[in-house]
């Protein structure tokens, strides 16, 4: 049986046109890369990028028992964001298992738009309208929307090239501003997957190209999916179905700041006070290698004292740091910083270490 034929980008014309590498990816056909994954990484750490996430899902929620209900779904404590707030949480099972994590904005008192993952999308969505209760809606409007995220130490000045005679700024960190653009009311939002500055643009799908054009225009190098997770693993940003899983919770993460226990009952909050309590067994750690050699990939063996203690979830080459890094869920005991390592890289093995995240900070200079 032939797979499905992948989804396009309302910018798929616009990545053909400047000659990107397209792949398959989360049901998606998708640009990895224009020029180059490592010069579109320093783009973005030393100037400004602009990236199609166009596949990521737009889902709308709302009614007047939608922040009470959202509370009950998240991890997060949506009822007391202000509104035009924006808010990384989690969606979970039962076991306090990672299902997905987005972010939520509240654009009114009684709505929301819901940012999630391409690959999670669909699954998304049929959990939470399996759950809705009372007067809430759950609107996927995945379909009708592009988005490009614009990101770097440059981005200000870019974004204030796009949006001038649009009456509308970039907004500041962890805020959403609706805005009418071609099509309809659209969103710029101010959030992130790189650890630069930087903002988001959600509109109408026939507007994407223009805003994407726009970006370009005003000095933003196009980037594809290989530097978004080069970028993002050098902050030690997790990437769901690889960092983050349904058998492991947001605590084993270390994101338990994104978790609210205080705020009321939750999916899998029982869960996480019991693991709160015991204590968790293993940590999403920082793994670097100590010397130069092949980059390190998800699924290498990570090794203590001679013996396989974990395995890669993310692993690549820090183009700011010239050498492999990576994350790794490690036993407690073996995920202290400056813990000696070993990576098994095809047979071979190199010395390694636990290392602080972020590996890499957006105010160092670049190697």
């Amino acid at each position: 049986m032939s797979d499905p034929t992948p989804s396009r980008s309302p910018l798929h014309d616009e990545h053909l046109r400047l000659g990107a590498r397209m792949v398959p990816f989360a049901g998606w056909e998708m640009p990895v890369q224009y020029e180059g994954i490592i010069d579109e990484h320093r783009a973005v750490r030393g100037g400004c990028g602009v990236f199609d996430i166009s596949h990521m899902g737009q889902l709308f929620v709302s009614g007047g028992e939608a922040p009470a209900w959202l509370d009950g779904m998240l991890t997060g404590h949506l009822s007391a964001m202000a509104v035009g707030g924006a808010l990384y949480t989690f969606l979970l099972n039962e076991s306090g298992g990672v299902i997905d994590d987005l972010i939520a904005y509240r654009l009114e008192a009684d709505r929301f738009l819901l940012i999630v993952n391409a690959a999670k999308a669909a699954e998304d969505v049929a959990w939470l309208r399996s759950r809705l209760e009372g007067d809430v809606a759950l609107d996927d409007r995945s379909e009708a929307y592009a988005a490009i995220a614009v990101q770097g130490s440059e981005a200000a000045g870019v974004g204030e090239k796009m949006l001038a005679g649009h009456g509308v700024d970039a907004p500041g960190r962890n805020a959403v501003i609706p805005f009418e653009t071609g099509g309809g009311t659209g969103y710029l939002c101010g959030t992130g997957y790189t650890g630069e500055a930087g903002f988001e643009l959600v509109c109408p799908a026939g507007a994407g190209p223009g805003w994407f054009r726009r970006a370009l225009e005003a000095g933003a190098t196009p980037c594809g999916l290989g530097a978004r997770d080069s970028l993002r693993l050098e902050m030690g940003y997790p990437l769901n179905g690889s960092d983050l899983s349904p058998e492991r919770t947001p605590l084993a993460a270390g994101l338990g700041f994104f978790v609210d226990l205080e705020k009321g009952d939750f999916v899998g909050r029982e869960a996480l006070v019991k693991q709160k309590a015991e204590g968790v067994a293993e940590r999403l750690a920082g793994i670097e290698m100590l010397d130069k050699g092949p980059p390190p990939r998800p699924g290498y063996a990570v090794l203590a004292g001679g013996e396989q203690v974990a395995t890669l979830c993310s692993g690549g080459l820090s183009p700011c740091l010239g050498r492999g890094i990576g994350m790794a869920y490690l036993p407690r005991a073996l995920s202290k910083i400056d813990t000696p390592l070993e990576l098994d890289i095809r047979g071979r093995r190199f010395a390694a270490r636990v290392a602080k995240k972020p590996f890499y900070r957006p105010a160092e200079n670049i190697a």
